[in-house]
Protein backbone atom coordinates (compact mmCIF):
# COMPACT_ATOMS: atom_id res chain seq x y z
CA UNK A 1 0.00 0.00 0.00
CA UNK A 2 1.15 3.28 -0.64
CA UNK A 3 1.13 5.95 2.31
CA UNK A 4 -2.01 7.40 0.74
CA UNK A 5 -3.88 4.08 0.42
CA UNK A 6 -3.00 2.98 4.04
CA UNK A 7 -4.21 6.11 5.67
CA UNK A 8 -7.84 6.08 3.92
CA UNK A 9 -7.77 2.33 4.73
CA UNK A 10 -6.87 2.98 8.84
CA UNK A 11 -9.16 6.23 8.80
CA UNK A 12 -12.11 3.62 7.31
CA UNK A 13 -11.81 0.98 10.11
CA UNK A 14 -11.47 3.33 12.53
CA UNK A 15 -14.62 5.31 11.78
CA UNK A 16 -16.39 2.42 11.51
CA UNK A 17 -15.15 0.83 14.95
CA UNK A 18 -16.20 4.04 16.56
CA UNK A 19 -19.93 4.40 14.87
CA UNK A 20 -20.63 1.33 13.07
CA UNK A 21 -21.85 3.33 10.49
CA UNK A 22 -20.13 3.29 7.02
CA UNK A 23 -17.30 6.02 6.44
CA UNK A 24 -18.06 8.00 3.56
CA UNK A 25 -15.50 9.88 0.40
CA UNK A 26 -16.49 13.17 2.08
CA UNK A 27 -15.94 13.23 5.56
CA UNK A 28 -12.46 11.53 5.12
CA UNK A 29 -11.26 14.86 3.51
CA UNK A 30 -11.48 16.56 6.31
CA UNK A 31 -9.48 14.20 8.64
CA UNK A 32 -6.41 13.38 6.03
CA UNK A 33 -3.05 14.56 6.58
CA UNK A 34 -2.95 15.79 2.99
CA UNK A 35 -5.42 17.57 1.12
CA UNK A 36 -7.14 15.46 -1.57
CA UNK A 37 -10.52 15.63 -3.43
CA UNK A 38 -13.39 13.18 -2.54
CA UNK A 39 -13.30 12.06 -5.93
CA UNK A 40 -9.14 10.84 -5.27
CA UNK A 41 -10.41 9.18 -1.84
CA UNK A 42 -13.05 7.41 -3.74
CA UNK A 43 -11.21 6.15 -6.13
CA UNK A 44 -8.14 4.59 -3.36
CA UNK A 45 -11.50 3.03 -1.97
CA UNK A 46 -12.73 1.38 -4.63
CA UNK A 47 -9.03 -0.25 -5.27
CA UNK A 48 -9.18 -1.11 -1.68
CA UNK A 49 -12.47 -2.77 -2.29
CA UNK A 50 -11.24 -4.66 -5.23
CA UNK A 51 -8.80 -6.11 -2.99
CA UNK A 52 -11.75 -7.40 -0.98
CA UNK A 53 -10.47 -5.06 2.13
CA UNK A 54 -13.53 -2.83 2.40
CA UNK A 55 -17.01 -3.34 1.09
CA UNK A 56 -20.69 -1.30 0.80
CA UNK A 57 -23.71 -2.33 2.08
CA UNK A 58 -25.19 -0.02 -0.12
CA UNK A 59 -24.15 1.58 -3.73
CA UNK A 60 -24.65 5.14 -2.48
CA UNK A 61 -23.41 3.88 0.98
CA UNK A 62 -19.83 4.68 2.47
CA UNK A 63 -17.59 1.70 2.92
CA UNK A 64 -16.96 -0.50 5.93
CA UNK A 65 -14.11 -2.98 6.34
CA UNK A 66 -14.78 -6.64 5.65
CA UNK A 67 -13.25 -9.78 7.59
CA UNK A 68 -10.36 -9.61 5.58
CA UNK A 69 -10.22 -5.85 6.04
CA UNK A 70 -10.48 -6.11 10.02
CA UNK A 71 -8.01 -9.18 10.49
CA UNK A 72 -5.14 -6.80 8.12
CA UNK A 73 -5.92 -3.77 10.52
CA UNK A 74 -5.64 -5.87 13.44
CA UNK A 75 -2.61 -7.52 12.78
CA UNK A 76 -0.72 -4.55 11.07
CA UNK A 77 -2.08 -1.30 11.76
CA UNK A 78 -3.81 -1.48 15.32
CA UNK A 79 -2.45 0.99 17.93
CA UNK A 80 -2.87 -0.83 21.41
CA UNK A 81 -3.29 1.39 24.08
CA UNK A 82 -2.59 1.59 27.90
CA UNK A 83 -4.89 0.12 30.02
CA UNK A 84 -6.24 3.65 32.15
CA UNK A 85 -5.50 3.36 35.93
CA UNK A 86 -9.34 3.90 36.68
CA UNK A 87 -9.71 0.58 34.92
CA UNK A 88 -6.79 -1.02 36.62
CA UNK A 89 -8.06 0.21 39.60
CA UNK A 90 -11.53 -1.48 39.08
CA UNK A 91 -10.28 -4.75 38.00
CA UNK A 92 -7.65 -4.88 40.95
CA UNK A 93 -10.78 -4.51 43.42
CA UNK A 94 -12.58 -6.93 42.14
CA UNK A 95 -10.25 -9.83 43.20
CA UNK A 96 -9.70 -8.50 45.98
CA UNK A 97 -13.62 -8.45 47.67
CA UNK A 98 -14.91 -10.65 50.27
CA UNK A 99 -13.59 -14.19 50.25
CA UNK A 100 -14.69 -16.85 48.46
CA UNK A 101 -12.69 -19.75 46.47
CA UNK A 102 -10.83 -18.71 43.14
CA UNK A 103 -14.11 -19.67 41.17
CA UNK A 104 -16.03 -16.77 43.28
CA UNK A 105 -13.13 -14.79 42.48
CA UNK A 106 -12.67 -15.24 38.96
CA UNK A 107 -16.36 -14.33 38.91
CA UNK A 108 -16.05 -11.27 40.30
CA UNK A 109 -13.18 -10.52 38.03
CA UNK A 110 -15.16 -11.68 34.68
CA UNK A 111 -17.88 -9.52 36.02
CA UNK A 112 -15.58 -6.45 36.07
CA UNK A 113 -13.88 -6.64 32.95
CA UNK A 114 -17.54 -7.36 31.49
CA UNK A 115 -18.43 -3.99 32.63
CA UNK A 116 -15.36 -2.16 31.48
CA UNK A 117 -15.66 -3.58 27.90
CA UNK A 118 -19.41 -3.42 27.78
CA UNK A 119 -19.29 -6.68 26.25
CA UNK A 120 -19.43 -10.38 27.79
CA UNK A 121 -16.40 -11.43 29.77
CA UNK A 122 -15.62 -14.99 29.42
CA UNK A 123 -12.94 -17.07 32.06
CA UNK A 124 -12.18 -20.64 31.86
CA UNK A 125 -10.96 -21.50 35.48
CA UNK A 126 -7.97 -23.61 36.30
CA UNK A 127 -8.16 -27.33 36.84
CA UNK A 128 -7.76 -28.54 40.43
CA UNK A 129 -4.89 -30.04 40.02
CA UNK A 130 -3.66 -31.59 43.30
CA UNK A 131 -3.21 -35.59 43.09
CA UNK A 132 -6.73 -37.54 44.19
CA UNK A 133 -6.28 -39.58 47.05
CA UNK A 134 -9.75 -41.59 46.77
CA UNK A 135 -13.05 -42.18 44.65
CA UNK A 136 -16.07 -43.36 45.58
CA UNK A 137 -19.59 -44.10 43.39
CA UNK A 138 -22.70 -43.50 45.62
CA UNK A 139 -26.19 -44.93 43.85
CA UNK A 140 -28.88 -42.29 44.40
CA UNK A 141 -31.51 -44.01 42.28
CA UNK A 142 -31.50 -46.46 39.47
CA UNK A 143 -31.31 -43.60 36.81
CA UNK A 144 -28.77 -41.35 38.33
CA UNK A 145 -25.13 -42.01 41.20
CA UNK A 146 -22.83 -40.05 42.26
CA UNK A 147 -18.93 -40.04 41.47
CA UNK A 148 -17.27 -38.59 45.17
CA UNK A 149 -13.46 -37.30 44.26
CA UNK A 150 -11.21 -36.82 48.01
CA UNK A 151 -8.14 -35.00 46.99
CA UNK A 152 -4.53 -34.97 48.92
CA UNK A 153 -5.19 -31.29 49.87
CA UNK A 154 -8.59 -31.72 51.86
CA UNK A 155 -10.86 -30.87 48.83
CA UNK A 156 -13.94 -32.84 48.04
CA UNK A 157 -15.78 -32.87 45.41
CA UNK A 158 -18.43 -34.45 43.19
CA UNK A 159 -20.56 -34.69 39.83
CA UNK A 160 -24.08 -36.30 39.19
CA UNK A 161 -24.47 -38.73 35.95
CA UNK A 162 -26.60 -41.49 34.60
CA UNK A 163 -24.89 -44.66 35.18
CA UNK A 164 -25.34 -47.87 33.27
CA UNK A 165 -28.01 -49.90 33.68
CA UNK A 166 -28.17 -52.91 36.16
CA UNK A 167 -25.34 -51.77 38.92
CA UNK A 168 -25.61 -53.20 42.39
CA UNK A 169 -23.58 -52.18 45.13
CA UNK A 170 -21.14 -54.49 45.14
CA UNK A 171 -20.38 -53.27 41.76
CA UNK A 172 -20.41 -49.61 42.59
CA UNK A 173 -17.78 -50.90 45.65
CA UNK A 174 -15.92 -52.27 43.05
CA UNK A 175 -15.21 -49.64 40.36
CA UNK A 176 -14.70 -47.44 43.35
CA UNK A 177 -11.64 -49.58 44.30
CA UNK A 178 -10.59 -49.67 41.00
CA UNK A 179 -10.18 -46.20 39.95
CA UNK A 180 -9.21 -45.20 43.55
CA UNK A 181 -6.17 -47.88 43.11
CA UNK A 182 -4.92 -46.69 39.90
CA UNK A 183 -5.61 -42.72 40.68
CA UNK A 184 -3.86 -42.40 44.28
CA UNK A 185 -1.47 -40.00 43.62
CA UNK A 186 -2.71 -38.77 40.53
CA UNK A 187 -4.43 -35.39 39.12
CA UNK A 188 -7.42 -35.59 36.86
CA UNK A 189 -5.46 -34.66 33.86
CA UNK A 190 -3.17 -37.71 34.54
CA UNK A 191 -5.84 -40.14 34.67
CA UNK A 192 -7.20 -39.25 31.53
CA UNK A 193 -4.51 -40.78 29.85
CA UNK A 194 -4.65 -44.06 32.35
CA UNK A 195 -7.62 -45.08 32.74
CA UNK A 196 -8.54 -47.03 28.96
CA UNK A 197 -4.97 -48.58 29.46
CA UNK A 198 -5.96 -49.76 32.99
CA UNK A 199 -9.01 -51.45 31.91
CA UNK A 200 -7.72 -53.22 28.92
CA UNK A 201 -4.69 -53.96 30.87
CA UNK A 202 -7.04 -55.65 33.88
CA UNK A 203 -10.08 -56.32 32.24
CA UNK A 204 -10.04 -59.92 33.94
CA UNK A 205 -9.59 -58.28 37.22
CA UNK A 206 -12.93 -56.16 36.96
CA UNK A 207 -16.85 -57.29 36.86
CA UNK A 208 -18.41 -56.39 33.40
CA UNK A 209 -20.87 -54.51 35.21
CA UNK A 210 -18.51 -52.46 37.36
CA UNK A 211 -16.05 -51.82 34.25
CA UNK A 212 -19.20 -49.88 32.22
CA UNK A 213 -19.45 -48.32 35.35
CA UNK A 214 -15.85 -46.96 35.71
CA UNK A 215 -16.04 -46.15 31.87
CA UNK A 216 -19.33 -43.81 32.70
CA UNK A 217 -18.05 -42.54 35.98
CA UNK A 218 -14.58 -41.25 34.35
CA UNK A 219 -16.51 -39.65 31.51
CA UNK A 220 -18.35 -37.31 33.64
CA UNK A 221 -14.98 -35.70 34.83
CA UNK A 222 -12.59 -35.88 32.28
CA UNK A 223 -14.90 -35.31 29.11
CA UNK A 224 -16.45 -32.20 28.16
CA UNK A 225 -18.60 -31.97 31.40
CA UNK A 226 -15.80 -30.90 33.13
CA UNK A 227 -14.88 -28.45 30.80
CA UNK A 228 -18.66 -26.91 30.96
CA UNK A 229 -18.13 -26.56 35.19
CA UNK A 230 -15.11 -24.62 34.62
CA UNK A 231 -16.44 -21.60 32.40
CA UNK A 232 -17.61 -18.36 33.53
CA UNK A 233 -19.46 -16.40 31.49
CA UNK A 234 -20.80 -12.42 32.23
CA UNK A 235 -22.33 -9.44 31.07
CA UNK A 236 -24.21 -10.80 27.78
CA UNK A 237 -27.02 -7.87 28.45
CA UNK A 238 -24.22 -5.75 27.11
CA UNK A 239 -24.49 -7.32 23.78
CA UNK A 240 -28.02 -5.71 23.70
CA UNK A 241 -26.73 -1.85 24.26
CA UNK A 242 -26.91 -0.20 21.19
CA UNK A 243 -27.68 -2.71 18.82
CA UNK A 244 -29.88 -1.49 16.10
CA UNK A 245 -32.71 -3.74 14.66
CA UNK A 246 -30.73 -5.74 12.01
CA UNK A 247 -28.51 -6.47 14.81
CA UNK A 248 -30.88 -8.37 17.06
CA UNK A 249 -31.40 -11.94 14.83
CA UNK A 250 -27.42 -11.98 15.03
CA UNK A 251 -27.90 -10.92 18.70
CA UNK A 252 -30.38 -13.86 19.51
CA UNK A 253 -28.33 -16.37 17.30
CA UNK A 254 -25.19 -15.07 20.01
CA UNK A 255 -27.10 -15.58 22.75
CA UNK A 256 -27.56 -19.39 21.73
CA UNK A 257 -24.17 -20.05 21.48
CA UNK A 258 -23.07 -18.38 24.69
CA UNK A 259 -25.86 -21.09 26.09
CA UNK A 260 -23.97 -24.01 24.87
CA UNK A 261 -21.09 -23.08 27.36
CA UNK A 262 -19.52 -26.73 26.27
CA UNK A 263 -19.12 -25.85 23.10
CA UNK A 264 -17.28 -22.07 23.89
CA UNK A 265 -15.38 -24.02 26.95
CA UNK A 266 -13.43 -26.43 24.62
CA UNK A 267 -12.75 -23.34 22.20
CA UNK A 268 -11.14 -21.51 24.89
CA UNK A 269 -9.11 -24.56 25.61
CA UNK A 270 -7.63 -23.82 22.24
CA UNK A 271 -5.96 -20.97 24.16
CA UNK A 272 -4.44 -22.98 26.81
CA UNK A 273 -1.82 -24.17 23.91
CA UNK A 274 -0.33 -20.61 23.41
CA UNK A 275 0.67 -17.54 24.99
CA UNK A 276 -0.38 -14.18 24.58
CA UNK A 277 -3.84 -12.07 23.24
CA UNK A 278 -4.93 -14.09 20.24
CA UNK A 279 -8.31 -12.42 18.26
CA UNK A 280 -10.76 -14.17 16.26
CA UNK A 281 -12.87 -12.25 13.93
CA UNK A 282 -16.22 -13.23 12.66
CA UNK A 283 -16.19 -16.52 10.61
CA UNK A 284 -12.66 -17.47 12.05
CA UNK A 285 -14.31 -18.62 15.00
CA UNK A 286 -16.36 -21.46 14.53
CA UNK A 287 -18.45 -21.02 16.93
CA UNK A 288 -20.02 -17.54 17.06
CA UNK A 289 -19.62 -16.89 12.90
CA UNK A 290 -23.21 -16.82 12.55
CA UNK A 291 -23.55 -14.45 14.72
CA UNK A 292 -20.36 -12.15 13.14
CA UNK A 293 -19.06 -11.69 16.21
CA UNK A 294 -15.51 -11.48 17.51
CA UNK A 295 -13.28 -12.94 20.50
CA UNK A 296 -10.30 -11.48 22.03
CA UNK A 297 -8.70 -13.93 24.35
CA UNK A 298 -5.71 -14.18 26.23
CA UNK A 299 -4.38 -17.71 28.28
CA UNK A 300 -2.81 -17.37 31.74
CA UNK A 301 -0.46 -19.15 33.97
CA UNK A 302 -0.19 -20.65 37.61
CA UNK A 303 3.05 -20.48 39.45
CA UNK A 304 4.73 -23.10 37.69
CA UNK A 305 4.37 -20.70 34.24
CA UNK A 306 1.92 -23.39 32.94
CA UNK A 307 -1.06 -22.58 31.10
CA UNK A 308 -3.99 -23.63 33.20
CA UNK A 309 -6.97 -21.05 31.69
CA UNK A 310 -8.17 -18.46 29.63
CA UNK A 311 -9.75 -15.25 29.90
CA UNK A 312 -11.92 -13.46 26.82
CA UNK A 313 -13.98 -10.68 25.85
CA UNK A 314 -16.68 -11.37 22.89
CA UNK A 315 -19.11 -8.57 20.94
CA UNK A 316 -19.66 -7.61 17.97
CA UNK A 317 -16.87 -7.24 15.19
CA UNK A 318 -16.78 -3.38 15.83
CA UNK A 319 -14.63 -3.65 19.22
CA UNK A 320 -13.03 -1.14 19.95
CA UNK A 321 -9.70 -3.36 19.34
CA UNK A 322 -7.18 -0.95 20.54
CA UNK A 323 -8.44 -0.75 24.18
CA UNK A 324 -9.39 -4.35 24.86
CA UNK A 325 -6.60 -6.37 23.78
CA UNK A 326 -4.75 -4.63 26.88
CA UNK A 327 -7.41 -5.26 28.91
CA UNK A 328 -7.70 -8.71 28.26
CA UNK A 329 -3.83 -8.97 28.44
CA UNK A 330 -4.17 -7.44 32.08
CA UNK A 331 -6.76 -9.32 33.19
CA UNK A 332 -5.01 -12.11 31.99
CA UNK A 333 -1.85 -11.59 34.07
CA UNK A 334 -4.28 -10.71 37.18
CA UNK A 335 -6.04 -13.81 36.95
CA UNK A 336 -2.78 -15.59 36.75
CA UNK A 337 -1.09 -13.81 39.77
CA UNK A 338 -4.40 -14.88 41.81
CA UNK A 339 -3.98 -18.19 40.49
CA UNK A 340 -0.50 -18.40 41.42
CA UNK A 341 -0.99 -17.08 45.24
CA UNK A 342 -3.94 -19.50 46.13
CA UNK A 343 -2.35 -22.04 44.43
Amino acid sequence: MSDRTREVFRRVVEGYLETGAPVGSRSLTRTLSEQVSAATIRNVMQDLEYLGLLGSPHVSAGRVPTQAGLRMFVDGLLEVGDVTGDDRRTLDSSSMQGGGDVASVLDRVGQALSGITRGASLVLTPKHEAPIRHIEFVSLSPERALVVLVFADGQVENRLFTPPPGQTQSSMQEAGNFLSAIANGRTLSELGSVVDRAIVERRQEIDSLARQLVESGAVSWIDRGEQTERLIVRGRGNLLDGSGALDLDRIRTLFDDLEHKRDIARFLGLAEEGEGVRIFIGSENALFSLSGSSLVVSPYMNADRRIVGAVGVIGPTRLNYGRIVPLVDYTAQLVGKLVSDRS
